[in-house]
């Protein structure tokens, strides 16, 4: 199975011709479930079984997340909401200026 060129808007600081599902495997999970609609969603659960997206999810987590993002994956796209799990982690924060 290939990366669909679609994806590529996503999947920005790389060539989705240059990714291998193997080897990609985090950077491909965590930039569709951050950045992808349902229609790429629904491609990454076709392309990975829902243990391993969860287990990339839960013990290689990516900090790019926004707070109602992560919450949403977390909840209900993955059903993980029993799962204790360090949001700083996953949460990018934004600096203020003072």
């Amino acid at each position: 199975m290939t990366i669909p060129k679609s994806l590529q808007g996503i999947l920005w600081s790389k060539k989705t011709s240059g990714l291998s599902l193997t080897k990609d495997k985090n950077y491909l999970i965590h930039q569709v479930l951050m950045y992808g609609s349902f229609k790429d969603i629904s491609w990454l659960f076709k392309t990975y079984p829902m243990i391993v997206i969860k287990k990339e999810f839960t013990k290689n987590p990516v900090k790019i997340y926004s707070k109602p993002v992560f919450n949403f994956v977390k909840k209900f796209i993955l059903g993980l909401e029993a799962k204790k799990l360090e949001e700083k982690d996953y949460v990018k924060t934004l600096l203020r200026s003072s």
